[in-house]
């Protein structure tokens, strides 16, 4: 933490950035909360630890945030492959952010993309083997078994849209669940409408998610959103070869067409 507060110190003495987006302490220990320090005097405000959770580039793409002139952003991993995400989907310019990756007690600054790629490619790729455990045991339930777990899962949904706001890769001005004329997705909470919306999002993500788990942790009902994203990920990594976020390549898997594309799905 001390190495994080007097970078963000440094940078905003000498005019570098305008704001500092990072992580301080709130009202639950377990999850910290979004801070924006525009003062240097403030920089002690900012921690680095386990319950630095969110995904804080779902900020950047909002007006008022632009508004207060270039930032510096804290980012874990999945943060940095967001970045480099938004930049393939033309959201953000090179340069736009100074990106502060934390590690062994080490803030390292990425200014631009080609910095971030670089980065990135020394890092772990893929799932965890917990993550790739918990695939494999979906997959191996009867289709009548996976569409029981997911009814669960998805009734528990209550419309917050927790999910859409904490997600960085979900920057439509207008989402289709705002859209009543026609009205695609009901407002109401029911178990057809709970289906709709979480599995159009699902496909909306597929092969672009980035699985920095910042929708599951928002959501106030535990629904594992990020465990379907995951369902999608790994078909798209299977079917296109798309692992996105590690290049500012528009080569994803809704962006881009390949002659050799597998065809699997179509029946």
């Amino acid at each position: 933490m001390d190495a994080l507060r007097e970078k963000a110190r440094a940078l905003l003495e000498g005019g570098t950035v305008k704001v500092v987006i990072g992580y301080a302490g709130g009202s639950d220990p377990q999850r910290a909360r979004a801070v924006f320090v525009r003062d240097a005097a403030q920089a002690d405000q900012l921690i680095w630890n386990e319950t630095c959770r969110q995904n804080l580039a779902t900020y950047l793409n909002k007006p008022e945030v632009k508004a207060l002139g270039k930032p510096a952003l804290v980012a874990r991993p999945a943060t940095l492959r967001s970045l480099l995400q938004n930049a393939v989907e033309s959201q953000l310019a090179d340069e736009a952010v100074l990106a502060l990756a934390v590690a062994d007690g080490q803030v390292v600054e990425l200014p631009t993309f080609a910095a971030i790629e670089e980065y990135l490619a020394q890092q772990p790729h893929g799932l965890t083997a917990e993550q790739q455990q918990e695939l494999s045991r979906l997959a191996a339930l009867s289709l009548e078994e996976r569409w029981a777990f997911w009814s669960a899962e998805l009734g528990r949904c209550i419309k917050c849209f927790a999910c859409r706001a904490a997600c960085p890769l979900c920057y439509c001005d207008r989402c289709i669940v705002e859209v009543n004329q026609p009205q695609w997705i009901p407002v109401a909470s029911d178990a057809l409408g709970n289906l709709e919306w979480n599995v159009v999002r699902a496909m909306h993500l597929a092969g672009r998610c980035v699985d920095c788990g910042s929708c599951a942790d928002a959501c106030p009902e535990g629904i594992r959103i990020d465990l379907l994203n995951r369902v999608l990920a790994q078909e798209a990594l299977g079917s296109f070869g798309a692992e996105p976020g590690y290049s500012t390549r528009k080569d994803y898997a809704l962006a881009a067409y390949k002659p050799d594309d597998k065809e699997e799905f179509i029946r």
